[in-house]
């Protein structure tokens, strides 16, 4: 028995949705108070000053300010921080 398999159906037709991760805010930008800086998975970038963190490890301003990334300690661990302006 020749057997022909039904056209249409597609094995590889799953993925999933883009969590659209990354800087949010760069250096040297204005924020106001509760502006997201950094979505990210894990700890990549830490708070620093003016700087929260979502139970997701987001990064956002506690105050309005300017962004600034910087790296600190032994580790060169990266940071971000809000400075008044």
């Amino acid at each position: 028995m020749a057997h022909k398999k039904a056209g249409g159906s597609s094995k590889n037709g799953r993925d999933s949705e883009s969590k659209r991760l990354g800087v949010k805010r760069f250096g040297g930008e204005s924020v106001a108070a509760g502006n997201i800086l950094v979505r990210q998975r894990g700890t990549r970038f830490r708070p620093g000053r003016n700087v929260g963190v979502g139970r997701d490890h987001t990064l956002f301003a506690l105050a309005s300010g300017k962004v600034v990334f910087e790296t600190k300690g032994a580790a060169r661990r990266k940071h971000v921080s809000v400075v008044e302006s």
